[in-house]
């Protein structure tokens, strides 16, 4: 039986894949036209499996295409000398590889060429594939190069330089087309900018997968297994994953293997939310890989912070050395509007609980003194939240902890109410036994908390104060994500940082939904004595 894989390359006959056709169809058509190709995008977005794909049909149409596949991830601490020697042999090594597995043997006058054949800078490289591009003959010699972030320094002009030239030199060229892979693109490897832009790339982008692309994944494990997933179930998992294929398949993994849930039971929604939680906190490549690039700077706190909480976003500008290096770690990306959009709702909670500080300080003070069942009290006796009870509450916190909301360690004023409320629903949630996690419907500007207890969703939006126009149009969009989620009501948290601030509560009907708005004052400056 195959299995779900997220630590590498999968292999259609021991993995479920997903086929990527269209993507796949379009790659080799650019090949075809002799394209030099260029894909750069984060770790662990299935790169490698998909070039694999590619090569393979490639290699069906042997008479007319010679592929190879090579990675500079070993050329990462060599200097341009060493490099362009190990780059001879290998491509020597992998020519020789290709004939061996088609049960074919060089001619003489090939053999001869890659027993001598050297490659010592630019130059000879040119003249290296001139030589063997009239030695193959008919068949159109095609490179996949991976982790070509890796190239040296000083071997990264010269070396675009040259493959420049060759693709301007006709149709008869050789290699026929190549393809580059890595995460960083060629601007951003441009350190010193000393290279004029390679202005013959033809960019691929690979995208995230489908609702659809996730359907046939499980679809395949349902057809060997005889276990189905509830419709609902899938439509979770790509929503709260985006598509991203390590988490679809670390989903995958959790709910077939480690959950032990019978084969004869259909997967649904509860043991969806089961899974969500062991991901959401537990430890996986794919989530340390986020946690540790995103506490490289303490500014990234403030952007990401802002691009979550504000409706007017932030601009996707790849010239800020900040906003790069997060695109460069596959933590934010471009929206439709071209604004800055996080990646998906498991990342941001994430990130919520890598800035969380541990202890806030103020965890003795979330209850009135009055309380003393604690957060049992906001339960009703049939076990529902009463989460109105639950949100006047916070609101009485934050007037009662006051100018100490301001020692909460290593937190930026601007945020410290959304720090607090989360840890402070979190802390709710663990004691009375539902789950938590985010929402990102918009994917930035605002952030929807989704509780699950005893069968039932709770959905509370929480922002920062941005004017009257967009309090009220917030009321308006939760009601619509309300109704979306089938829920039947909405809890609305605006915090309001201005000097002057104006506190509001307010319970309206909006398209037969109730929605509970809350504005709180949150202190930005200890009162003078």
């Amino acid at each position: 039986m195959r299995w779900f894989e997220t630590r590498g390359p999968v292999y259609p006959e021991d993995n479920y894949v997903v086929v990527r056709r269209d993507e796949l169809s379009d790659f080799v058509k650019r090949i075809e036209r002799g394209r030099y190709i260029v894909l750069f995008a984060p770790r662990q977005t299935g790169k490698t499996s998909f070039f694999r794909n590619a090569l393979t049909t490639l290699e069906d149409e042997r008479n007319t295409y010679f592929p190879i596949h090579l990675n500079f991830e070993g050329y990462v601490d060599s200097d341009a000398d060493a490099f362009y020697r190990s780059l001879c042999k290998e491509i020597c090594k992998k020519i020789k590889s290709v004939f061996q597995k088609r049960g074919q043997s060089p001619s003489d006058a090939l053999n001869r060429f890659l027993a001598n054949a050297q490659i010592t800078e630019p130059i000879s490289m040119r003249e290296f594939f001139e030589d063997l591009g009239n030695l193959l003959g008919d068949q159109q010699f095609v490179m996949i190069i991976d982790e070509f972030d890796s190239i040296p320094r000083d071997a990264l002009r010269g070396f675009l330089h040259s493959f420049r030239q060759i693709y301007l030199s006709g149709r008869e060229r050789c290699p026929h087309s190549i393809s580059i892979v890595g995460v960083k693109n060629i601007t951003q490897l441009n350190y010193d900018r000393s290279i004029s832009p390679f202005n013959i790339q033809d960019e691929f982008k690979l995208p995230n997968f489908t609702l659809e692309q996730v359907q046939e994944l499980f679809s395949q494990y349902t057809d060997e297994v005889g276990q189905p997933f509830t419709p609902e179930t899938l439509e979770a998992i790509h929503k709260q994953t985006a598509g991203q294929p390590v988490l679809v398949n670390r989903f995958a993994q959790i709910l077939t293997e480690e959950m032990e849930i019978p084969k004869s039971e259909p997967i649904t929604m509860e043991h969806f939310l089961e899974a969500h939680v062991q991901l959401l906190r537990g430890r996986s490549t794919n989530i340390e890989h986020l946690v540790t690039n995103i506490r490289r700077d303490r500014r990234f706190e403030t952007l990401l912070m802002k691009i979550a909480s504000y409706d007017e976003g932030v601009d996707f500008n790849l010239d800020s050395d900040i906003i790069n290096e997060l695109a460069i770690y596959g933590v934010i990306a471009e929206g439709a509007d071209g604004m800055c959009e996080i990646i998906n709702p498991i990342y941001q909670y994430r990130i919520i609980r890598v800035f969380k500080p541990i202890v806030n300080g103020l965890e003795q003070e979330y209850l009135p003194e009055d309380n003393r069942t604690e957060f049992q009290d906001y339960l009703t006796p049939d076990g529902q939240i009463q989460m109105t009870a639950l949100l006047d509450n916070f609101r009485d916190f934050i007037a009662r902890v006051g100018f100490k909301i301001l020692q909460v360690p290593d937190t930026p004023q601007e945020y410290v109410g959304q720090h607090l409320l989360f840890a402070y629903l979190e802390q709710f949630v663990q004691i009375v036994g539902g789950t938590l996690y985010l929402e990102v419907p918009t994917g930035r500007g605002r952030m929807d908390i989704l509780i699950h207890h005893n069968q039932r969703k709770y959905i509370v939006e929480t922002k920062i104060w941005g004017g009257v126009s967009r309090y009220q149009a917030g009321k308006a969009q939760l009601a619509a994500y309300v109704k979306l989620e089938r829920a039947e009501e909405g809890y609305y948290v605006v915090f309001d940082h201005r000097s002057t601030p104006e506190p509001r509560v307010e319970t309206e009907t909006l398209d037969r939904l109730t929605i509970r708005s809350y504005v709180i004052p949150v202190i930005q400056e200890r009162p003078s004595n």
